[in-house]
């Protein structure tokens, strides 16, 4: 399969989950979840989905709840995108984003001296 349809179809997972999470989630935890990109594998059966969150809670509450959650997400991503079979789903916490503001601030750092 091209790259360019994966690519396409991994955005457009990451978007429609990004609208449950804020449309349908009831718990305020998963509320709190950005999601930040997601791979799938070439056929169609994973899906590794990464995602950051800027509450105060542990990484590993975090990735545990949104995977007990996973099912229900899972399900309503089964009616909102048009795929023979919905990918089964992982998440996996995103640490970019806290890489990138270690990075900055060190540079920070250096410019102050």
């Amino acid at each position: 399969m091209p790259s360019h349809k994966l690519a396409k179809i991994s955005s457009d997972i990451a978007r429609v989950i990004s609208e449950i999470l804020f449309e349908e989630a009831k718990d305020e935890i998963l509320k709190t979840i950005t999601i930040t990109g997601c791979r799938v594998s070439r056929d169609l059966s994973y899906a590794k989905v990464y995602f950051t969150s800027l509450s105060n809670l542990d990484r590993k509450i975090l990735v545990k709840e949104v995977n007990e959650a996973s099912s229900f997400i899972r399900g309503e991503l089964a009616e909102r995108i048009d795929l023979r079979h919905t990918p089964i789903l992982e998440f996996v916490y995103d640490e970019s984003i806290e890489y990138a503001n270690n990075i900055e601030n060190i540079i920070k750092e250096i410019k102050e001296k």
